[in-house]
């Protein structure tokens, strides 16, 4: 079991009161700061695809984040630079290393909550 030292204190945040929130072609990100951890809620509307909506801003050639994602709603079709690909969707966790693209599939948006890469998701470096 666990043990907390005397220093660590409990925190909390909100996806209510996102730190940053930055849009993009068809998808928003929220990003909540807590301690040193950043999550990220993500939401990609029907047509959304990272290839056309986020590599014009980012200027890889493919998405170099790796990500940790738990999906809750819509589907989300993602497929690596090596041509793996798979669709995941609501309850299903992914893990997914950085060389990829994906895509929104059908007509609901696809919504994640990431716990790994999206910290400069969808920034200009």
């Amino acid at each position: 079991m666990a043990t907390m030292t005397m220093q660590e204190t409990m925190k909390a945040a909100s996806f209510l009161k996102p730190t940053e929130t930055r849009t993009f072609p068809k998808g928003k990100l929220e990003l909540v700061k807590i301690g040193k951890d950043t999550f990220g809620r993500a939401t990609f509307e029907p047509g959304w695809k990272w290839s056309t909506s986020v590599k014009p801003i980012v200027k890889t050639d493919s998405c170099e984040a790796p990500h940790i994602n738990f999906h809750i709603a819509g589907r989300l079709m993602i497929v690596m630079d090596d041509g793996t690909k798979q669709e995941f969707g609501p309850g299903e966790i992914s893990i997914v290393p950085p060389g990829h693209d994906a895509w929104t599939v059908g007509d609901q948006a696809a919504e994640i909550i990431d716990i790994s890469g999206m910290e400069h998701y969808a920034k200009m470096m």
